[in-house]
């Protein structure tokens, strides 16, 4: 059983449906809690002055104050992933460093992309506590109309098949509509490394290799020229 703390979260929306698709959807998430759910933004001030939250659901057209002003007014605002339906507003959430910019209806696996998004930032931030660091230990995949939740460790490499990638582990196949880029940005360096424009590894899981390729398990890699110098480099220090 993981004691860890979780994640706070607080949703901010003057659509209640939208507050409960939210919530609904962090359900698939262990590593979150909310503690705080309002339809007006001005009502969340006390909980934000009072409460460590590490995760704000911020919608933009709201009553009285949009989600932009708001966020300007916080003089230690937390992370914040916008949820709107209007698409005009990305660069004003984006030029305040928002996690990610989410149009309703928010799909799960959109969803899911920007929690993603979150942890790969938590595990990389200096300024992220022990206790968070350490909790990134997996990453969540959709393949087959399901969700995965794929440890670290379990995977051995990815592959990209142009718009999809297979997730490769010891004993299963995952493909899943997504590009390879993503999971370079999302995944920590520390465990894997991009050796070709096809291939992502599990530096963990290597057995041996050359200067041309890698060995992991029962399959054979080839290391991209553009690559080769970094990876090789990386394999050393890696035993």
């Amino acid at each position: 059983m993981n004691n860890r703390p979780k994640y706070q979260c607080l949703i901010i929306d003057d659509e209640p449906i939208a507050i409960d698709i939210i919530e609904e959807h962090l359900e698939a998430f262990d590593q979150f809690e909310i503690c705080g759910k309002f339809t007006k933004a001005t009502e969340a001030i006390e909980l934000l002055n009072t409460k460590e939250i590490d995760v704000l659901f911020l919608d933009i057209n709201m009553p009285g104050i949009s989600g932009i002003n708001f966020l300007k007014s916080l003089h230690h605002p937390p992370a914040v992933i916008f949820t709107t339906a209007y698409r005009e507003f990305a660069i004003d959430a984006f030029d305040l460093d928002a996690i990610d910019y989410l149009l309703k209806p928010i799909a799960f696996d959109r969803f899911m992309k920007a929690i993603n998004k979150f942890l790969s930032l938590q595990t990389s931030t200096t300024k992220t506590t022990d206790h968070k660091t350490d909790e990134q230990t997996h990453v969540i995949i959709k393949s087959n109309k399901k969700n995965y939740k794929l440890a670290y460790d379990e995977i051995l490499f990815i592959e990209s098949l142009d718009n999809y990638v297979k997730v490769q582990t010891q004993d299963h196949s995952y493909v899943c509509y997504e590009k390879l880029s993503y999971f370079e940005n999302t995944l920590p360096e520390t465990i894997f490394l991009r050796i070709h424009r096809s291939y992502i590894i599990n530096i963990k899981k290597v057995k041996a290799f050359t200067t041309a390729y890698v060995e992991i398990g029962k399959h054979q890699l080839n290391i991209g020229r553009n690559f080769r110098e970094k990876a090789i480099s990386l394999l050393k220090e890696n035993p």
